[in-house]
């Protein structure tokens, strides 16, 4: 994370400490260097008036949704592998065993055993609706396989020229819940497979980033916020967050252990992002605008000694101290209110 409300909030902390101690230090008439303070601050900041935007910025990821990987459904040699980086759709060959081809049939559930009639269960029904879907009717899209099942496998069986069993099985099919990009093939052409051992990785088509946010900073990221993303070649593309993680894990920089979620984003035009594969990016977000409110800088606030926060006003040669309402952190200015403000006044920060 770069920039947001949790590194404004921790930014306030350390100004408010660290500007009253040397303000108070100054008001005291303390020495430093040599010379004699005046009671002055070291150095003024405008009150300045505008709209306040309360954004974050977050290092992520582009690459593809659903990464998984395709097990081998039956011991033997490979004897075809796709291309990485190539689209298989439905019916279309994953890999070959043996010189058997093993397709590709859309589904949450994976295929774990050879279906015959008589069989039950939801990945009956899960490859029905494949075969209805490739045009082999003549039955119920249900829960049983039934000998209509099997008389439509066989013809789906005869358009491949393989042969006409009625039955189906992990040495003829594989599940995805879509159409797969080919990311890595694990075993190649001529290499020994055996049934559960990875052959191929996969990953969905649609083009995603990936990123971890604060989780104090995750309400500036909600399922459909707007976003836009920097590109590796120095373009920017929009897009929206997709989803956001519900488990927080600290992050991976050991100076860093807060609790952070995993958000994806996809784009609203897929196509300005083509060419790029597990590439660094940089996410953008923007939550809440206040708009016309008065702000200053975070390290201009002080701790008052009563509670609450206040501001050294300079005026000539004179100070005061006045006490005001915050409001929303962003940017490294804070939304101030009360005590008499007004735009283009001077408040007492630390010396750059």
């Amino acid at each position: 994370m770069r920039r947001g409300r949790a590194v404004a909030a921790a930014t306030a902390v350390l100004a408010v400490v660290a500007g009253s101690l040397a303000l108070t230090r100054l008001g005291s008439g303390e020495e430093t260097g040599g010379a004699k303070n005046t009671g002055l601050p070291p150095a003024t900041a405008p009150v300045e008036r505008g709209d306040l935007r309360d954004s974050a910025q977050a290092d992520g990821t582009l690459g593809y949704d659903k990464q998984r990987k395709v097990n081998a459904g039956a011991a033997g040699t490979i004897t075809w592998a796709p291309r990485t980086g190539s689209t298989v759709k439905r019916n279309e060959r994953l890999y070959e065993i043996d010189g058997r081809p093993v397709r590709l049939m859309y589904g949450a559930g994976p295929m774990y055993r050879t279906l015959k009639p008589g069989d039950k269960g939801r990945d009956v029904e899960q490859l029905e609706r494949n075969l209805a879907e490739l045009g082999y009717t003549g039955f119920t899209p249900d829960e049983e396989y039934t000998e209509l099942t099997s008389a439509a496998v066989k013809r789906w069986q005869k358009s491949h020229d393989v042969k006409q069993t009625g039955k189906v099985g992990p040495q003829d099919v594989t599940f995805a819940p879509g159409k797969v990009r080919i990311k890595s093939v694990g075993a190649g052409v001529g290499e020994q497979a055996q049934p559960g051992a990875p052959v191929l990785e996969t990953t969905g088509s649609e083009r995603i980033v990936t990123f971890r946010l604060d989780v104090a900073e995750s309400r500036l990221a909600k399922a459909g916020t707007k976003v836009t993303v920097d590109l590796p070649d120095g373009t920017t593309a929009s897009g929206k967050v997709s989803s956001v993680g519900r488990t927080a894990k600290p992050g991976d920089d050991p100076q860093d252990d807060s609790p952070k979620v995993t958000l994806t984003v996809s784009f609203d035009e897929p196509d300005e992002v083509d060419g790029f594969d597990q590439s660094p990016v940089t996410v953008n977000l923007t939550g809440e605008t206040r708009r016309d409110v008065l702000t200053v800088p975070v390290n201009a606030l002080l701790a008052l000694p009563g509670g609450g926060f206040g501001l050294q006003v300079v005026r000539g040669g004179t100070t005061r101290e006045v006490k005001v309402e915050l409001g929303m952190f962003a940017e490294g200015r804070v939304e101030v209110s009360g005590g008499g403000l007004r735009e283009g006044a001077k408040v007492g920060v630390p010396k750059i």
